[in-house]
């Protein structure tokens, strides 16, 4: 007498558990964002100070570049020694931490470069960055 073959069973995924876990998770949602606008609704007057200053990080260092005939532009513009140093004292009254990348031209007299370092030191500006490129990579 031939034995009885035994069929394999195809698996079965039980997608209840899952779908418990999905609804908690839309339950719980909704009652946090309930919270929050009740959080809203109270009533209280925040306490004021005398000094207040940005509680963001500092931008990116502003980019100034220094062409060969002497120009200067901060961030794209053209501007003077003067505008340029009170730009900066500006951008260091809203973050004291305000860095500066300094790009000069590799043919110009480094007096240009030079006046705008003392114009950042006029500034109070305490982080300051030459941009250099390494000599196996130069381009012409």
């Amino acid at each position: 007498m031939p034995g009885k073959l035994a069929r394999d069973e195809l698996p079965v995924v039980n997608l209840t558990p899952m779908i418990d876990i999905v609804f908690l998770l839309i339950i719980f949602f909704m009652v946090s964002t309930s919270f929050s606008q009740l959080e809203r609704d109270i009533r209280l007057q925040v306490p004021r100070v005398s000094t207040s200053g940005p509680l963001t990080p500092a931008p990116e260092k502003k980019i100034i570049h220094v062409y060969r005939d002497g120009r200067i532009t901060l961030e794209g513009r053209p501007v003077s020694l003067e505008e340029l140093r009170r730009r900066l004292e500006l951008a260091r009254k809203n973050y004291p931490d305000q860095g500066v990348l300094i790009r000069g031209d590799a043919q110009g007299a480094f007096e240009h470069v030079a006046r705008v370092l003392d114009a950042c030191r006029a500034a109070g500006v305490r982080e300051l960055a030459i941009a250099v490129q390494p000599l196996g990579n130069r381009t012409r």
